[in-house]
């Protein structure tokens, strides 16, 4: 490794440490390769590492045994290749952090002649399109609010309709569509919302009359919707008595680590008001550096898709890489964006509001352990506490409707947004699984790798995940889990056979009565009940197909041979006549493709 060392090249680039197993230890970026890898080392009398480096990297370069390294153009390449990686692969050493949300943002096209306002994730092509967000939380409650109270066009379809419809006829509308309303009057309204979604107070205060009017008149279903709709839109932003007397945008971040968690705290600042504000916790605070930190929350959250960000972006802390990070955004956004770290005045105080709440929310989360996962880590000698999980199981009736199912533990309930399923091509179960699995490693650069897999099956499935991970560099514990053989059987007959647990170490027994076992259990057993629903659900529709290409005079037989070619209905809906006709005849062509 010494000779590597003193032949790196003065280039920006990406470096990354490996231990003697060939396992990831830990992904930084360079300006010059050369100079920073070097500045880890002390090469007299024998290499070794630089004793004035922290604890963290002391311990990291200890257990390294290799390099590798890869040039790129310019520093910022540098930058977006080694957030990549780090998602990807997650490396031992840094700190991964987990947002993969996009927040939505409620925005308005003013080059329609009665525009309305909607709500988008992404960015909005047009001229004259404005954005208000981001919101967190509570953006479609404040969207139809607008509605409740304003008499916009409610529908798109409406203005498609030459005569007023029951929005008008219910005072909701003003009926543009017959021309009840000039364009001046209807842009008077919109002016009216734009100051709304800025000072909701106003917003508020409309609905609070609205929904005394519903109570008093016994219309308490509808009363009850404007009450949730009042406190989602109240709990979007931190109240602050910060007054800004410029018209000024900005985004403030705050992060802040203790002994078992970290989080990170957006406040977001529109036209000098605070209009809404998130947070997202984060575990692996025994690897927390804060230049890492920073990088990762803010190129996660400015993505190419995201439809506005502010010139201005406060930190709480100052990180290495600030301007670099800020370059970078530049270049994205093709605008002047300057990241800085305010010491004075009222941007310092807003700063110091960020880093308030991310101290209460770390005094106040009484979820700072989870004591079974704990237990657990201890028990199967893995890496890293589970506190996400993704568990995986496949389905299929004799080779029909095959599909795989993935769900998600994290931080002790379901992440039922996060469940995936997949269709799966593979004829054997061995197969399937390696299809599933290598679909999820290759979708890690948009959803991180958890910090265990739970596979339904034994040894050989373990194997195999263990061999995909290796070939793509992901840092990730596995485990497996399957009822015993008895009699070289496998019997899954309620206390027929115990549960065996498969780890890199060997195998594990352990009591029905062990909460541990049994916390693996209901994670197999949710994978399986998920794709089985799948499975059904998918095999159901295929029957419905099935029997109507029967009535259409096709057997059996050749269903089978055209679902065995072509893998699926949909293909074969897709397939040309002469496909068709290639694998059966020009018979089943002419019924298939008749109305084609």
């Amino acid at each position: 490794m010494i000779e590597k060392i003193r032949q790196l090249p003065s280039s920006a680039g990406v470096y990354q440490y490996f231990d003697e197993d060939g396992k990831l230890l830990y992904v930084g970026k360079a300006k010059n390769l050369k100079n920073r890898v070097k500045s880890y080392w002390r090469f007299t009398p024998s290499l070794h590492p630089n004793p004035n480096l922290s604890a963290r990297i002391l311990k990291m370069l200890s257990q390294t045994t290799s390099m590798e390294y890869i040039v790129v153009d310019s520093n910022e390449d540098a930058l977006i290749l080694e957030n990549s990686l780090i998602k990807q692969l997650k490396p031992k050493y840094n700190i991964l952090l987990r947002d993969d949300k996009t927040y939505p943002y409620i925005y308005i096209d003013e080059s329609e002649p009665f525009a309305r306002f909607e709500i988008t994730r992404k960015v909005v092509k047009g001229k004259n399109i404005s954005y208000y967000g981001p919101f967190p939380s509570g953006g479609k409650a404040l969207l139809d609010s607008i509605y409740e109270i304003y008499p916009l066009v409610q529908k798109k379809s409406c203005l498609k309709g030459k005569k007023a419809c029951l929005f008008y006829q219910i005072k909701k509308c003003l009926a543009p569509c017959e021309g009840k309303v000039s364009q001046d009057e209807y842009n008077q309204i919109i002016q009216n919302v734009k100051e709304a979604i800025l000072k909701r107070k106003i917003l508020t205060d409309k609905l609070e009359a609205k929904m005394l009017e519903y109570a008093s008149e016994q219309r308490f279903e509808e009363a009850a919707k404007l009450r949730d709709r009042i406190v989602a839109i109240k709990e979007l932003s931190i109240s602050s008595d910060i007054d800004f007397a410029k018209d000024e945008d900005m985004d403030i971040f705050a992060i802040l680590s203790s002994e078992h968690r970290g989080v990170i705290v957006r406040i977001f600042m529109r036209h000098g008001k605070i209009i809404s504000s998130s947070h997202t916790y984060f575990r692996n605070t025994e690897v927390y550096d804060s230049n890492e930190a920073y990088k990762q929350a803010l190129l996660e959250f400015y993505t190419i898709d995201t439809p506005h960000i502010t010139k201005q972006v406060l930190v709480a802390n100052d990180f290495e890489d600030r301007d670099e990070v800020a370059s970078m955004l530049s270049q994205r956004y093709n605008k002047k964006i300057e990241i800085t770290h305010p010491k004075r005045g009222s941007k310092a105080r807003l700063v110091e509001l960020a880093l308030k709440n991310a101290k209460e929310l770390l005094k106040n989360d009484i979820n700072i352990t989870n004591p079974i996962e704990e237990d657990i880590k201890e028990l199967l000698n893995l890496d890293e506490v589970p506190y996400r999980v993704e568990s995986f199981d496949n389905s299929h009736m004799q080779g029909v409707a095959t599909v795989g199912g993935m769900v998600v533990w994290d931080e002790g309930k379901w992440d039922k947004n996060s469940y995936r399923r997949y269709e799966l091509e593979a004829k054997d179960e061995y197969a399937q699984m390696k299809e599933m699995l290598t679909r999820r490693i290759l979708n890690f650069e948009e959803s991180s790798p958890p910090n265990l897999w739970i596979l339904d099956g034994g040894m050989a499935n373990l194997k195999l995940a263990k061999f995909l991970l290796s070939e793509y560099g992901v840092n990730l514990d596995v485990i497996a889990i399957a009822k015993e053989k008895l009699d070289a059987k496998t019997h899954r007959a309620k206390g027929a056979a115990k549960d065996v647990i498969y780890t890199t170490d060997g195998t594990l027994e352990l009591k029905p009565t062990d909460k541990r076992l049994q916390w693996i259990q209901r994670q197999r057993d949710e994978a399986h009940r998920y794709a089985i629903t799948y499975h059904q659900n998918k095999k159901r529709k295929q029957d419905t197909q099935i029997s109507l290409l029967n009535k259409k005079g096709i057997g059996v037989a050749t269903v089978s041979k055209l679902i065995n070619y072509f893998g699926s209905f949909d293909k074969i809906q897709k397939a040309s006549y002469d496909e068709i006709k290639s694998v059966t005849n020009k018979k089943i062509a002419d019924i298939l493709k008749q109305n084609s």
